[in-house]
C-alpha cells in the first residue's frame, strides 16, 4: 500500500534555543579569516622539512611549552620521556595551579599533586570539596586562594583554610553565597593570616562590628574589601580598617548610607568605591563624590542602583578627578579619563581598558591598581545583571555594555576575562525560560568586533576561560547574522578543533555553538569539512555516562547536521547510527533522549538517496528503544521517537520489525492519548501510524487495537499537518474491508467528508477522498451484514446516507480540477497539447510522492468499472496523480498498471459513451502518461 513522503525535520525554534548557554558553573590571532583552513603548499612549492627531534629542545624550551600547557596537558607530555618528566616538575611551573575547570577535585587527588606544590602561590579550586583539596595540597606557602561555587563552604572548613595558610595574602570566595559562613569565620581569618592583603567573600550573613574590627586590628596591610551580595552589612565599621584603599559592597543590603558614607571619607587611603547594585541613594554618592571627602579618591562605581537612577542620579559623573560610572554616565568615557589615554579618540573610548594596557607605564602606579581593581569589580556587577536582568537597561547594554565586557575580555586577570566572555553569553538572552537571543544585543557585539576577540579568547590555554567563550560563541551564533560571521571568521574550525578537548565543560559549551551553528544550512558543510561531525560522535562516546549536557547538545548538534542528506551520510560514516542508538536505549536524560531521537528521524528521513534508513534499522535496539520512547513521560521525547518510527517505516523491513517489536500496539496508544497535545506530536503519531499501515497486517492491527478512533479524532484538527497525516493513515486503513466499516462506525465518514470539502491542503482532501471512495466502492458491504467486530456485533448506521454524502463530495471535489473555461474544448479533443493543460491543472504537485502498492493499483483499476460514474471519475483521476510525469514513483506506478492490463480498461474509459466527461478526459491524460514511461523506460 501506499507510503506517506518522506519528512525532514530541521530544527525548530525551541530545539534551536535549547542549545542555549545559562552560566553554571591568550591572545592570538588565526592566520586566515576565512571559514576554510589555511591553504597549504605542495610538495614542488615547499623546501623539504626534516623531522624534528623534540627531545633535543633546550631545557628552557621544553619549561616554556610547559607554561603554556594546563596540568593535564602537562602530565601527557611528561610521560613522554624521563628527562621532560622532571622539567614537567620545574618549581617555576607550579607556582600557579587553576583547577577551576573542574567542577569536583577530591582531596585524595589534591594529595597526588602535592609533592609538586612546596612552591605553590597561587591557587584556584571549584567545588564543595574545594577546601578541604586545598589543605590536602599542603601547599603552606599559598599566598592566593580564590574558590569558586562552595555555597556549602562552613565556618570549621574556613578556618581550617586559614590556619594552615598564615601566608595568605588575598583570599576570595563566591561569587556563589557563603549563606554558612558566619563572623566568627571571618574573625579566624582575621587571626590567622595577618598578611592579608585582599579579602573577597559573597553571601555572608551577619557581618558585624566585630569581625570588621578583627580584621583592622590584625590584617594591617589590608588595602582591599569586597563584600558581595551580603544580606546585612555594617558598613561604618569599615572606618577602623585605616590601610583600605577599594572597598566593594555591590549587592549587599541593609547599608545605612548616612553613617557608612560619613566613616568611608575618613579613610585617607581610600581609592575608589563600588556601591552597585544596591540601594544607595543620591545624597550619599554626592558626599563620597565631594571635595571635602576621600582627598585621594579616584573613583565610584554605581552601576544599576535604582534609587540612585530613579532620583536622577548627579548633576555631573566627575568632581575634581573624581569619576562616578553609572548605567546613566558615559563609563567607557569615565574610564579613559582616568587613565592618561586621549579621550578626544572615539576608538579610544569603545576600548578603555585596550588603550591603557597598550599605554607607557608611568611611575605612579595608583592608577593603574584603580583600574585593575575597576576591571574586577566591573566585570563582577555586569556578570550579575547580565545573570538577574532587569528591565529598563536596553540603552546601557547598547550602547556601552556590549563594548564593555568586550574591552574586560582583554584584561590581564584571567577571572575578569573569564566572567566577561561569562557576561556576553548571559546578556545577550533576554528570555531565560524561552531561550531567547536579543539580535540587537548579539548584532551590536558583533559590530564592536566582538567575534573576533571571543574566538580568539577560545585559543587561550586556560580551560576555564575556554568554556566560557565558546558559550558566549554558542548563544550568540542563534542569531543568524552573528553565526556567518563565526564561520566566516573560521570559528567553525576553530570549535571543531576544540571538540576533542578533554575537558568536558570545554567540550559541552562546543558542542553547543556548534548545534546553534548546525541550525543554518550554510554552515552544514563547513563543520563537516572541519571535521565536525567526527568529534560530536566521538564525544559521545567519550562521555556516554555523567556528561548529559555535552550528550544532549552532541546529539543536537548531529540532528541537525542529518538532515542534509550529504552530512547524514558523513554522520553515518563517523558511527553516528552506533552513537545515538547507544543514547536512545541507555542514556535517561530526557533531553538528551528528545535529540538523539530527532537525529535518528533525520538520519532516516532520506528515503532512497542513501542506505541510512535501512542502517538505523538494522542497528541492535534501535526499533526497541524508539518504540520505548514513545511511552516517554515528556512530550518532546514521545514525539520525535514517533518522528523517527514515521521515517523508519518507510522501509519494509523496518516496518515490519517496528510491529514485531510492540510498535503497533505502543503507537496506537500514543495517538489515543494526544489528542490535547502538541500538534508536532500529533502529527507524528498519525504519521507513524500512517507509515505502519502501508502492510495491510499491520493496518488490520491497528483497526483491532482501537486505532480508528483516534485517527478520526486527530482529522478534526484544525491543523493541516496534522489532518493531513491522520486523512493519510486512515485511507491506509480504509483498504480493508473491516477497517472501512470501524471507519464508518466511528463517524469517520462526516471528517472525512469536511477534510475532503474544507481543508487548505490539497493533499489532504485527496486523502480523504480516496479514503471515501474505499469505504463505498462495494467491498465493505458484505463486512457489513455481520459487523466489523470480532463477536458479529456492529453499530447501527445508516451506509446508505453515509454513501450518499461520500460520493456528493468526492465528486465535488474532483470538478474542482477542472478548468471551466476550456473543459468542453478538451472533452472531445485527444490533442496532446489539450490533455497537457488538463494534466496541468489537475495536478496535486505533492501527490507525486505517494507510491502505492500493486494491490492498491489493482484496486483502482477494478474501480473504474464501477457502477457509480463519481467512483470511475475519482479512480481514473488518482491513477492521473500516481503516473503524471516528474512524480516519484510514477515509473513504478506505470509499471503496475502494465502489468494490470489497465490500458484496456483505460481506453474504454476513456471512449465510453456513458462515462462522465471527466472520467474520460483523464482516462485519455493517463493513457497518455503510460505511453511516456513506456518510451521513456525503452531509451
Amino acid at each position: 500500500m501506499h507510503k506517506s513522503s518522506s519528512r525532514i525535520d530541521g530544527v525548530s525554534a525551541a530545539a534551536a534555543a535549547a542549545g542555549i548557554s545559562r552560566r553554571r558553573r591568550v591572545d592570538g590571532s588565526l592566520a586566515s579569516t576565512s571559514s576554510s583552513p589555511p591553504p597549504t603548499t605542495s610538495a614542488d612549492a615547499s623546501p623539504t622539512i626534516d623531522a624534528v627531534d623534540w627531545t633535543s629542545l633546550p631545557d628552557d624550551t621544553v619549561v616554556q611549552l610547559f607554561s603554556l600547557l594546563n596540568h593535564r596537558d602537562r602530565a601527557s607530555l611528561a610521560s613522554t620521556c624521563r628527562a621532560w618528566r622532571a622539567l614537567s616538575a620545574s618549581p617555576c611551573l607550579w607556582r600557579s595551579l587553576d583547577l577551576l575547570s573542574h567542577q569536583r577535585i577530591a582531596p585524595a587527588s589534591a594529595a597526588s599533586l602535592s609533592a609538586r606544590c612546596a612552591h605553590l602561590r597561587r591557587l584556584r579550586l571549584r567545588g564543595p570539596a574545594s577546601t578541604a583539596a586545598a589543605v590536602a595540597l599542603r601547599a603552606s606557602g599559598l599566598l592566593e586562594i580564590s574558590v569558586d561555587s562552595c555555597r556549602s563552604l562552613t565556618d570549621a572548613a574556613l578556618s581550617v583554610v586559614a590556619a594552615r595558610h598564615e601566608r595568605l595574602q588575598c583570599l576570595q570566595i563566591g561569587p556563589e553565597p557563603c549563606d554558612r559562613v558566619t563572623p566568627d569565620a571571618v574573625r579566624a581569618v582575621a587571626l590567622c593570616c595577618s598578611d592579608l592583603r585582599r579579602l573577597r567573600l559573597s553571601g555572608v550573613r551577619d557581618l558585624d562590628a566585630g569581625a570588621l574590627s578583627a580584621l583592622a586590628e590584625q590584617c594591617r596591610s589590608l588595602s582591599e574589601v569586597g563584600f558581595f551580595d551580603c544580606p546585612s552589612f555594617e558598613g561604618p565599621a569599615l572606618s577602623s580598617v585605616v590601610s583600605l584603599r577599594f572597598i566593594s559592597v555591590s549587592g549587599a543590603r541593609g547599608i545605612k548610607w548616612g553613617p557608612a558614607v560619613q566613616a568611608w571619607s575618613k579613610l585617607p587611603n581610600l581609592l575608589a568605591v563600588d556601591v552597585s547594585r544596591t540601594d544607595v541613594t543620591a545624597g550619599a554618592v554626592s558626599r563620597l563624590m565631594s571635595s571635602s571627602s576621600s582627598p585621594n579618591l579616584k573613583a565610584v562605581v554605581a552601576i544599576n542602583c535604582p534609587v540612585l537612577e530613579d532620583e536622577g542620579g548627579l548633576a555631573s559623573s566627575s568632581c575634581r578627578g573624581k569619576v562616578l560610572l553609572t548605567v546613566f554616565s558615559d563609563v567607557l568615557k569615565g574610564i579613559s579619563s582616568l587613565s592618561s589615554v586621549d579621550t578626544k579618540n572615539p576608538k579610544n573610548d569603545r576600548d578603555p581598558f585596550r588603550c591603557w594596557r597598550l599605554s607607557p607605564s608611568v611611575a605612579d602606579r595608583t592608577v593603574d591598581d584603580v583600574l585593575n581593581w575597576l576591571e574586577w569589580v566591573l566585570s563582577y556587577s555586569l556578570l550579575k545583571i547580565a545573570e538577574s536582568n532587569p528591565q529598563g537597561l536596553d540603552e546601557f547594554w547598547l550602547k556601552q555594555g556590549a563594548a564593555l565586557l568586550l574591552s574586560l575580555m582583554g584584561s590581564s586577570q584571567e577571572e575578569v576575562q573569564e566572567r566577561a566572555a561569562t557576561g556576553i553569553a548571559m546578556f545577550v538572552v533576554i528570555d531565560d525560560d524561552s531561550a531567547i537571543v536579543d539580535s540587537r544585543r548579539a548584532e551590536a557585539v558583533m559590530r564592536e568586533g566582538g567575534v573576533r576577540k571571543l574566538l580568539d579568547l577560545a585559543r587561550s590555554p586556560r580551560e576555564g576561560i575556554q568554556t566560557e567563550a565558546a558559550k558566549a560563541i554558542a548563544n550568540l551564533s542563534v542569531n543568524a547574522k552573528v553565526a556567518k560571521t563565526v564561520a566566516e571568521e573560521g570559528g567553525i574550525w576553530i570549535l571543531a578543533d576544540m571538540a576533542r578537548s578533554m575537558n568536558r565543560l570545554v567540550a559541552e559549551e562546543v558542542a553547543g555553538g556548534l548545534w546553534n551553528l548546525s541550525v543554518g544550512e550554510e554552515h552544514k558543510g563547513a563543520i563537516a569539512e572541519a571535521g565536525g561531525v567526527k568529534a560530536l560522535v566521538d564525544l559521545i562516546f567519550k562521555w556516554p555516562y555523567g556528561g548529559d549536557g555535552v550528550l544532549e547538545r552532541a546529539a543536537g548538534a548531529l540532528a541537525n547536521l542529518a538532515a542534509d542528506d550529504k552530512c547524514s551520510m558523513e554522520v553515518a560514516l563517523a558511527g553516528g547510527v552506533h552513537a545515538l542508538v547507544m543514547l536512545a536505549r541507555s542514556c535517561k536524560c530526557e533531553g538528551v533522549q528528545e535529540q538523539a531521537a530527532r537525529a535518528l528521524a533525520n538520519l532516516a528521513a532520506h528515503g532512497d538517496s542513501n542506505s541510512n534508513n535501512a542502517a538505523v534499522g538494522r542497528e541492535a535496539g534501535a526499533l526497541e528503544a524508539l518504540v520505548q520512547l514513545t511511552c516517554s513521560l515528556h512530550e518532546g521525547v514521545r514525539q520525535e521517537a514517533a518522528g523517527a518510527l514515521w521515517n523508519l517505516s518507510f522501509d519494509d523491513k523496518n516496518r515490519e520489525a517496528i510491529a514485531a517489536a510492540g510498535g503497533v500496539e505502543a503507537l496506537v496508544a500514543l495517538a489515543q492519548t494526544c489528542t490535547n497535545a502538541s500538534q508536532g506530536l500529533q502529527e507524528r503519531a498519525a504519521g507513524a501510524l500512517w507509515g505502519l499501515s502501508v502492510s495491510e497486517a499491520n493496518s488490520i492491527a491497528i483497526g483491532r487495537e482501537g486505532g480508528v478512533a483516534p485517527l478520526i479524532a486527530l482529522a478534526r484538527s484544525d491543523s493541516e499537518d496534522v489532518h493531513e497525516t491522520a486523512a493519510g493513515a486512515l485511507w491506509n486503513l480504509a483498504f480493508n474491508p473491516g477497517n472501512a466499516l470501524r471507519i464508518v462506525e466511528g463517524g469517520g465518514v462526516p471528517a472525512l467528508v469536511h477534510l475532503c470539502s474544507s481543508s487548505a491542503s490539497k493533499m489532504a482532501r485527496f486523502m480523504a477522498a480516496l479514503a471515501l471512495a474505499y469505504m463505498f466502492d462495494g467491498r465493505m458491504d458484505e463486512v457489513a451484514l455481520i459487523g466489523s467486530s470480532s463477536e458479529g456485533s456492529s453499530k447501527t448506521v445508516n451506509l446508505d446516507g453515509a454513501k450518499r454524502m461520500a460520493l456528493k463530495h468526492i465528486q465535488a471535489f474532483v470538478h474542482a480540477f477542472l478548468d471551466p473555461q476550456t473543459f468542453s474544448l478538451t472533452a472531445a479533443s485527444s490533442a496532446p497539447a489539450s490533455l497537457a493543460h488538463v494534466a496541468e491543472f489537475a495536478r496535486i504537485q505533492e501527490a507525486g510522492h505517494l507510491r502505492c502498492s500493486g494491490a492498491e493499483i489493482g484496486r483502482f483499476v477494478a474501480m473504474i468499472r464501477n457502477p457509480s460514474p463519481i467512483l470511475r471519475a475519482c479512480a481514473v483521476f488518482a491513477l492521473l496523480q500516481f503516473t503524471i510525469a516528474g512524480g516519484r514513483h510514477a515509473m513504478h506506478h506505470a509499471g503496475l498498471l502494465q502489468t494490470a492490463g489497465a490500458a484496456r480498461v483505460l481506453r474504454a474509459a476513456a471512449a465510453a459513451a456513458t462515462a462522465p466527461t471527466e472520467a474520460k478526459m483523464f482516462a485519455k491524460v493517463v493513457l497518455r502518461n503510460l505511453e511516456h514511461h513506456q518510451l521513456e523506460s525503452s531509451l
